[in-house]
């Protein structure tokens, strides 16, 4: 795995409000809208997420994050991990938001996927993203990926023109599916990039 120095660094269980406020702003709402129907009537969507960010467990977790820095406090983050070398059929009881991701995951197999990048409002600009991504490439060649993905919304211009700068092309888009979700997009879109 790629070594890191500061100001980047491994999360740690410590990190793991900041890694859900990056996976908030980087979903665009989307992760809110899950753990809110996860955690229930009454339940909190925040202790549930925040619990699954510090845990050892699952996609979303600290094991796969890294941080930037600031005065000692995480600023912006990066979660990903490789897919797996040949796509997954996608199980018949897999809820229907998820397939269009899923479908997306599966054109990019063997490739580090970059699930989650994101700044505080307040650190946005700063070229993290861009440092971050840099991060990904080393961790991508590092770990003998092929290459790397990302999956953005239709609308998401801003992340896409970052992500188009660093080497990415669009190499799929699927149609969402919202449900209750409010969002202005009509599309996920794939993008990838060799290593």
């Amino acid at each position: 795995m790629a070594t890191l120095s500061a100001p980047f660094r491994r999360a740690t269980p410590a990190d793991a409000s900041a890694l859900v406020d990056f996976v908030h702003f980087a979903s665009e709402g989307l992760a809110l809208y899950v753990w809110t129907k996860l955690a229930g009537p009454g339940g909190d969507p925040w202790s549930l997420a925040r619990a699954r960010a510090g845990g050892e467990q699952g996609a979303f977790t600290y094991r796969n994050a890294i941080v930037r820095e600031d005065g000692g406090k995480p600023v912006a983050g990066l979660v990903g991990y490789p897919l797996p070398d040949t796509p997954e059929p996608i199980p018949a009881d897999m809820p229907a938001l998820f397939r269009p991701l899923q479908e997306l995951e599966n054109l990019a197999p063997g490739t580090w996927y970059v699930n989650v990048l994101a700044a505080y409002p307040e650190h946005r600009g700063k070229g993290y993203g861009g440092a971050l991504l840099n991060v990904a490439d080393r961790i991508a060649v590092d770990t003998r990926k092929k290459g790397l993905s990302i999956i953005v919304s239709d609308t998401n211009t801003g992340a896409r023109r970052l992500y188009e700068s660093n080497g990415y092309r669009e190499a799929g888009r699927r149609t969402m599916v919202k449900e209750d979700w409010q969002h202005p997009g009509k599309e996920w879109v794939l993008l990838t990039k060799t290593a």
